[in-house]
């Protein structure tokens, strides 16, 4: 048996939480015609991801993408109670558990714990997704509704009305609809 190691960390970025889904999932790679390509260095992205360094030194490309295809079925969820089951038991997989830090000067800090650290990259991640959905709402989260597109978003938006990963998936298909319309009409 592995030896265990206890780590702590605080949160991954909402920004490395997408990147890491698309960047590294399965179903994105395959949706945009990047699955064989060989995937960007590890480097490009451990640094962002909130843990600690000795964890983030040891990420390798197979683990990037087992935590990003086991994310991405809670954005592609039919309903926010999928998506809370999904979320919850990437929670509990990972044995994630609250603790409290004490910083120099006497401050307390949150912050979360797993005891393998394998787990730590989706504990992390499922943890922001679900700090997100807790205070934005399953709405706010998704899919990208672009053809050959299945990158992952959150909506930041002020509206609340966003359905494309990118101006540019978005830009795409405006143009494929409008030249669709314009064709029909010719």
């Amino acid at each position: 048996m592995a030896e265990r190691t206890t780590v702590t960390f605080t949160g991954i970025p909402l920004q490395a939480l997408t990147d890491l889904v698309n960047g590294w999932g399965t179903l994105p790679r395959e949706g945009d015609g990047r699955g064989d390509a060989p995937h960007r260095p590890v480097s490009d992205i451990a640094p962002h991801l909130g843990l600690p360094a000795p964890v983030s030194a040891a990420l390798t490309p197979e683990a990037l993408a087992h935590a990003a295809d086991r994310l991405h079925p809670a954005f592609s969820a039919p309903d926010a109670e999928a998506c809370a089951r999904h979320l919850t038991r990437l929670l509990a997989d990972s044995g994630v558990r609250p603790v409290v830090g004490a910083e120099d000067g006497g401050a307390l800090r949150a912050a979360w714990s797993v005891d393998d650290a394998d787990h730590a990259l989706v504990a992390t991640a499922a943890i922001a997704l679900r700090q997100y959905l807790a205070a934005h709402g399953f709405a706010r989260i998704g899919v990208c509704t672009a053809g050959n597109c299945a990158d992952v978003y959150l909506d930041q938006s002020p509206g609340g009305r966003r359905r494309f990963c990118s101006v540019t998936c978005q830009n795409r298909t405006r143009v494929a609809a409008f030249r669709s319309r314009r064709a029909g009409t010719g």
